[in-house]
């Protein structure tokens, strides 16, 4: 079943985010989908601070890979936009963290697309589509899940 959000602003956002991060336990791993400026980003956020993760989110862009812990929960933030292959990922051993019998913690994937193949077949999709400079269509579905 997929969840349908329209959410007005960045704080509404934040919102939703939140509320997810507090359903969510580990092992878990999230694809945040969207195009550039669609909110994947600020979703990691308000997720982070639902989860239960105090520190700053910030975009791992060039470094890939943030990795965040508070209140004994791990959160691992994965932004591939730079990545250019499945085969760059395995190279960086990227593959134990979307073990789900590994697992230790929560992984959120921005652009997951450029690694297809490394997510395993249970996790959840979120998609953020940018309706305007504010608004954003936000939609949660779970894949591979009974």
């Amino acid at each position: 079943m997929k969840i349908k959000v329209e959410t007005k602003n960045v704080n509404e956002t934040i919102g939703v985010a939140e509320k997810f991060g507090k359903s969510i336990f580990p092992p878990c791993v999230i694809s945040l989908v969207g195009d550039l400026g669609a909110g994947k980003t600020t979703f990691a956020k308000g997720f982070a601070k639902g989860f239960g993760i105090k520190d700053t989110i910030t975009s791992p862009t060039f470094t890939l890979l943030n990795e965040y812990e508070s209140t004994g929960k791990k959160l691992y933030h994965f932004d591939l936009y730079r990545l250019t292959d499945l085969e760059e990922a395995y190279s960086l051993g990227f593959e134990e963290y979307f073990d789900l019998t590994k697992l230790k913690g929560v992984v959120l994937v921005e652009w997951a697309s450029n690694a297809n193949g490394i997510l395993p077949a249970r996790h959840f999709v979120v998609n953020l589509t940018k309706k305007s400079d504010t608004e954003r269509l936000i939609e949660i579905e779970p894949k591979g899940l009974v």
